[in-house]
């Protein structure tokens, strides 16, 4: 197979993929909620409700990404990430006024709509690094997804460490950095994030470099529990702080060792050889080769591995069609796994399917998360950040988990990724019905499988996505998925949770409710939801399943050949 020079300017995409972790604990920032949601109730003199749909708010403004989707095909990816920073400075920097009492008598829809505001730049954030990485790794988006949605899992730990130490566990101190310190990440991370030339599938070093990234990844989530545990049970000194929290930094810059090494050891790293199932043609003659593009761009949809290969092996009826009514200048509509516009993709059966089995599943587990610092009272818990830190730790196994795992099988085995979520809808019932029956001990047991199961489920949604409906409109398609989020949280955590958590404060003649009964009713309800989800989680798997047998039926993702639809 010739061997192409890499084109002047072009660059292997590892430095924007280390840069884009920074951006991905950044976008991670929703889930700092928990940590100022008492103060807002406590300063502002909100009921649970009030505080509940506040974190609809929150939830509504970070999964809604449809116009951050759609601008990551009209625009590059640092004015994504620049529309993020001014969401973030101007969200948070709306409630840091109310709540250091800046600005007094800020109404209620102002305080939803700025966090709204704020909580939308992780939309911008995530979308601008995911499209960008998925595109630029487009044989390992499954491994992609899981080790940049790992590092949005674990973000809250980041968060719970900086809030236990240096901003000395201050609302007030952590909304300021909040609406300054992370404009600051964006920026500066800007530069890196953009289209590079993808590895190549015979590049031998790509899987080894994934193996230090995720290595890396675990490492930092293991220290950042640790920290959490001692911050928690020790008093530090400021000096020991900001070393402990330089060691994350360290952690976070690691990724950075892959370009280092390249850089140093370029040997292997001047020529890449072009993807299979490419049609374009080298120029022929001497000198053609110095001049040559890379046979493969982000947005092109040889990149974008959808295809079932049909021109390959046309059916006698295709071909009979194609002989009779000149089928080579008709456009035909996509199959799964080609390229997907989004309203191609919306009236596909699977397409809703998918979007339902996401809602049950991550809607649950969204709203679990929004009350957690209440269910952690209601259930004795005097400090609720270990409790957050077990959710947030344990959600980074299972995105960076589920990447790992569900790419292993899809192609060794050509199981479908949507198994795996039929499993954690299953361990998600039987997790929220330990928490409806208080049975004594299991408190952290069932938020760490909580954790586990959301991690899997929002990760496994996003290779998913691509697999079935393309990585051109990927961004759009995506972001429409995490609807499910947002809608979950207002049905099961607003309209649901906060009620009857106000409905039994109120029995109780106090604010604050202290017991099982405080979501009893609401456990019962997300253990019904999940297994619905796992019911129609089946229905799917069984449905796309012929999809990823002929997707991986070599083993491998091979690319399409070109065709003219």
């Amino acid at each position: 197979m010739p061997k192409l020079k890499l084109k002047e300017g072009s660059r292997p995409p590892w430095v924007g993929l280390a840069a884009a972790i920074w951006v991905e604990i950044s976008a991670g920032n929703g889930s700092t909620f928990p940590l100022y949601s008492s103060a807002l109730k406590s300063v502002l003199g909100f009921s649970q409700q009030q505080i509940t749909i506040l974190g609809v708010a929150n939830d509504f403004g970070e999964n809604v990404g449809l116009l951050a989707g759609i601008a990551c095909n009209k625009f590059p990816p640092w004015a994504v990430l620049l529309v993020g920073v001014f969401a973030c400075f101007l969200g948070y920097g709306v409630i840091w006024l109310a709540v250091t009492q800046t600005v007094v008598g800020l109404p209620y829809w102002v305080l939803w709509i700025a966090l709204v505001v704020a909580a939308n730049s992780n939309a911008w954030f995530g979308t601008a690094v995911l499209v960008t990485n998925m595109r630029n790794f487009p044989l390992s988006r499954g491994t992609v997804a899981g080790l940049l949605k790992g590092y949005v899992g674990i973000s809250a730990a980041v968060y719970t460490v900086l809030y236990s130490s240096v901003l000395e566990q201050s609302s007030s101190n952590l909304l300021l950095f909040l609406t300054l310190g992370l404009p600051v990440i964006g920026l500066a991370m800007m530069y890196f994030i953009r289209p590079c030339t993808p590895p190549s599938g015979e590049d031998s070093s790509v899987h080894a470099h994934f193996i230090f990234a995720q290595a890396a990844s675990v490492l930092l989530a293991v220290y950042l529990v640790t920290i959490t545990v001692i911050f928690d049970m020790v008093s530090v000194s400021d000096a020991v702080s900001y070393i402990l929290l330089a060691i994350v930094a360290i952690l976070l810059l690691s990724p950075l060792g892959i370009p280092v090494k390249m850089t140093l050891f370029r040997a292997n790293a001047q020529t890449i050889t072009p993807l299979a199932g490419s049609t374009e043609h080298l120029a022929q003659g001497e000198g053609d080769s110095a001049q040559a593009e890379p046979l493969l761009s982000p947005s092109s949809s040889a990149s974008n591995l959808g295809s079932f290969f049909e021109n390959e092996y046309p059916s006698d009826v295709e071909t009979l069609l194609a002989v009779g009514e000149g089928a080579v200048k008709k456009k035909r509509r996509p199959r799964r796994g080609e390229d997907f516009k989004f309203r191609e993709a919306a009236i596909k059966a699977d397409f809703w399917l998918l979007w339902i089995v996401y809602f049950l599943g991550i809607g649950s587990g969204v709203s679990f998360l929004n009350n957690l610092a209440q269910i952690g009272v209601a259930f004795g818990v005097a400090n609720t950040t270990i409790l957050l830190s077990t959710f947030s730790f344990c959600n980074f196994v299972g995105r960076l988990g589920s990447g790992a795992l569900s790419e292993h099988f899809v192609r060794s085995r050509a199981i479908p990724r949507t198994v795996w979520m039929t499993c954690t809808l299953i361990i998600m019932v039987l997790a929220f019905v330990l928490f409806a029956l208080a049975v004594d001990g299991t408190l952290y047991v069932s938020t760490a499988l909580l954790g586990v199961c959301c991690g899997f489920q929002y990760n496994l949604m996003v290779p998913t996505v691509s697999e079935l409906f393309g990585l051109k409109h990927f961004g759009i398609i995506y972001n429409f998925m995490l609807l499910g989020n947002p809608i979950g949280a207002l049905l099961l955590s607003g309209l649901l949770a906060g009620y009857v958590y106000d409905a039994e404060a109120a029995k109780q003649g106090s604010s604050i409710c202290l017991g099982p009964d405080c979501f009893r009713l609401t456990f019962w309800v997300f253990a019904s939801f999940c297994g619905l989800g796992t019911l129609l989680s089946i229905f799917l798997t069984i449905r796309i399943r012929p999809v990823y047998q002929m997707l991986y039926a070599s083993g491998s993702f091979r690319l399409p050949q070109a065709s003219d639809h």
